[in-house]
């Protein structure tokens, strides 16, 4: 089935045989430079504790890897790359500029067009709509925020269509970057905003009523908050799920606890996304799979969720639209 994934780090795609590469090349201090043994730096297994610092403990690691221009070209690619072959048609792909120049230190505006101009070369090679969103982390300065901001701008015309917000929901309030966000909707970006993943429905209404989120990333624990459920439904924001990443950062217990199928009867805009394929090592055709088999979608729903996708697109109207046909003349093909 043809897919849309809206919800996919850069920096959670790269491919366990690159780090071994990079490992080698750069001689990097974590052991011997195998899959085996990069694997559990940068890697969920199973005997990582299923908790935020866990989860997070793995993109420590993979900042180590960003040690060139070409190494950032690389991964850009082979994420398109990795894409295509799971048979997603349409993908926004968002990336940290700040996560990519710690160790190259060049610019952000620089970073952001080595991701946009590798991965575009890429896409229209295999075929692939792609579509970028520059995300900033909240535990992070503000001014970096303001930076990462500008270099979207600059580089608006490469497929720049949407700006996030990430990083520690439960100690950092969005409306610290209010201000940022402001000029991020002014110049045409979709916002998406990470919240109620790890912090409760609150954090969701923060991202919706200060600063105006299209859409929310995780977005799962809305549940709780009785009030702010029909506001959501009634303004018909769309939640950017990702089910398996939220069992293995312990925000839930199991796939078959995950509360996708009860905000989706709700009347939610539901979507389902793999959130860092590799971290997780998992497809979306994975993540639709295993959907299936804990109850909570049936086969016939995915057309429905990758509809939904659709309509939730970072893009012009008409180019929405013609996204929302394609993909029902698709699956009505398969029908």
């Amino acid at each position: 089935m043809p897919k849309i994934e809206l919800h996919r780090h850069l920096e959670g795609s790269v491919r366990l045989s690159t780090l071994v590469d990079i490992a080698r090349q750069y001689r990097l201090p974590f052991g011997p430079a195998t899959e085996e043994n990069l694997r559990p730096l940068v890697q969920m297994t199973d005997k990582d504790p299923r908790s935020a610092a866990g989860f997070l403990s793995k993109f420590r690691a993979l900042r180590e890897f960003y040690r060139s221009p070409e190494i950032i070209q690389r991964i850009a690619r082979e994420s398109i790359e990795d894409a295509s072959a799971d048979n997603i048609r349409y993908m926004e792909l968002r990336f940290t500029p700040k996560a990519l120049c710690n160790l190259t230190e060049i610019s952000f505006a620089d970073a952001v067009a080595l991701v946009c101009d590798a991965a575009n070369d890429a896409a229209q090679e295999y075929g692939i709509m792609v579509r970028y969103i520059v995300s900033i982390n909240r535990h992070e300065p503000v001014e970096l925020g303001t930076r990462a901001l500008q270099a979207a701008i600059t580089h608006q015309d490469k497929g720049i269509t949407g700006f996030d917000l990430a990083g520690d929901e439960t100690n950092y309030p969005a409306t610290l970057f209010y201000k940022v966000f402001q000029q991020a909707k002014a110049a045409g970006f979709g916002i998406t905003v990470h919240a109620g993943e790890w912090a409760g429905a609150i954090s969701v209404w923060d991202a919706v009523g200060n600063l105006l989120a299209d859409r929310v990333g995780h977005g799962i624990n809305i549940l709780r908050d009785e009030a702010l459920l029909p506001i959501l439904v009634e303004r018909g924001t769309v939640l950017e799920v990702c089910p398996l990443s939220n069992v293995l950062s312990g925000v839930v217990d199991s796939l078959g606890e995950h509360p996708l199928r009860a905000l989706t009867e709700k009347g939610v805009q539901t979507t389902i996304n793999t959130d860092d394929p590799s971290v997780c090592d998992v497809t979306l055709t994975d993540e639709i799979s295993l959907a299936i088999e804990n109850g909570q979608m049936a086969l016939a729903d995915v057309a429905d969720y990758t509809l939904r996708a659709a309509k939730a697109a970072f893009l012009p109207d008409d180019e929405r639209q013609a996204l929302v046909a394609q993909f029902r003349d698709w699956y009505n093909q398969l029908d």
